[in-house]
């Protein structure tokens, strides 16, 4: 990791949407080359549009990142409650009662990201261990481009398993590869 001092800041849905221009800001920087594109779902306008919605969801959590005072990742997610929509989309259910939630089950690990100026010194895995440890869900899950190589390469390094595929329902939304994680994660 860095030798520089690594610090983080969690905040609730509120929190975060008081720094929605940050997420902004880190997402435009960490994302610069997939909105460069062209590509709808990418874009800032699609991704803030996710996170305002996320940000209504019961548990919300956010993790900034911050090296010498400036942030440079951050990740965040929820608890899947019961009625959750986070399974539509699935090809096939990997066995009977995977997408069973009551709120406890499962944590959905939406987003991690990281400046590309501070890629490869270990801030995404201290964010997403940061952010896990604190979960009392029996698993995590997340959805992850199987053409995104870095990322997915580093998901399997960190525990996750594939365990489906999925293409959410935003618009332009691409198919995904669904990973999971047993809880708790140590940092």
């Amino acid at each position: 990791m860095t030798t520089d001092r690594v610090t983080f800041q969690h905040l609730d849905a509120a929190g975060a949407q008081e720094h929605r221009d940050l997420v902004a800001d880190l997402h435009r920087d960490a994302y610069a080359e997939r909105i460069a594109t062209g590509e709808g779902f990418a874009g800032t306008e699609a991704f803030l549009r996710r996170f305002d919605a996320y940000t209504t969801r019961d548990g919300f959590d956010l993790v900034f990142a911050h090296v010498n005072g400036i942030a440079v990742g951050q990740a965040w997610g929820w608890a899947l409650p019961p009625e959750t929509t986070w399974w539509n989309g699935l090809e096939s259910e990997p066995e009977p009662g995977f997408t069973h939630e009551d709120g406890t089950r499962t944590y959905a690990l939406s987003e991690i990201m990281v400046r590309r100026s501070w890629t490869g010194q270990g801030i995404a895995h201290a964010l997403h261990d940061t952010l896990l440890s604190a979960r009392t869900e029996q698993r995590a899950t997340l959805l992850v481009r199987p053409d995104n190589t870095a990322a997915y390469d580093a998901y399997i390094r960190w525990g996750w398993q594939k365990a489906a595929r999925l293409r959410p329902g935003w618009p332009g939304a691409p198919l995904m590869d669904v990973l999971i994680l047993p809880l708790p994660v140590t940092p």
